[in-house]
């Protein structure tokens, strides 16, 4: 070999050596960011574990469904990191995504089964009714805020939730042409029950609503429709946006 041919040697043995070192270093940074960073399903499963079922949320299918919907989808784009901790999350026009917990423990109270129809009051992100969907045979969800119930309708459409029907309008009288329901969940806060839900809701029906003023205490209620006629009883105390209607 000439001396020509021994530093040709040479060099390519080094830039070798150099390039094994840099994809070495390559393939751990990557190791340890996907450590430092768990992927959007691990998330979801610490969600379900630690903010939901050890709160005492049990229904198995209820804890299936926060696992399987995808929270990030009903969220702004600049949250979707955040879509997943332990509190409310803003979702514009003034309006929340609940916190996962509240998602969860409404689900649970309304008892919804797959044979079931169910209304909801106050589309939002659409978060809610996709839980909602994955649970009963159809839901028929409400929203006032013109954008709102857009966004909300293209989201579940492109995740293929063809079980919910979207409408833009005053949820104060329900959606009558689909009445009774077997089952209505109300996601806004109003100084009373409305009676048209009340009204809408099947023999043996349930309504879960959080009720009460702004700036006072609100408590979740539930109210059924039973052979002895309406009973109420409130659970827990909770905080949400008022109850809004058209012209007032």
């Amino acid at each position: 070999m000439t001396k020509a041919q021994s530093r040709k040697a040479t060099a390519q043995a080094l830039l070798l050596t150099t390039l094994t070192v840099l994809l070495v270093a390559s393939v751990g940074s990557t190791s340890a960011a996907q450590k430092a960073a768990p992927d959007v399903r691990t998330l979801r499963m610490q969600m379900v574990e630690q903010q939901i079922r050890q709160r005492g949320v049990s229904d198995l299918r209820v804890l299936e469904a926060m696992r399987t919907v995808p929270r990030e989808r009903f969220v702004p784009a600049d949250l979707a990191s955040r879509a997943y901790e332990d509190r409310p999350l803003p979702i514009g026009q003034g309006q929340t995504i609940s916190q996962p917990f509240i998602v969860a423990y409404m689900a649970e109270a309304l008892g919804v089964s797959r044979q079931h129809t169910v209304l909801e009051i106050g589309t939002g992100s659409g978060y809610h009714a996709a839980v909602l969907a994955a649970l009963a045979r159809e839901v028929y969800t409400v929203e006032i805020v013109p954008e709102l119930a857009r966004r909300a309708s293209a989201t579940l459409k492109a995740l293929g939730y063809a079980n919910v029907r979207v409408r833009e309008g005053d949820g104060y009288a329900g959606w009558p042409e689909h009445a009774p329901f077997d089952r209505i969940l109300v996601t806004a806060a109003p100084d009373e029950i409305p009676k048209p839900l009340v009204d809408q809701l099947a023999p043996d029906g349930k309504m879960v609503i959080p009720v009460g003023p702004q700036g006072a205490p609100q408590w979740m209620t539930i109210v059924e429709k039973t052979a002895r006629g309406i009973v109420e009883r409130r659970t827990i105390p909770v905080q949400f946006v008022p109850f809004t209607r058209r012209g007032r």
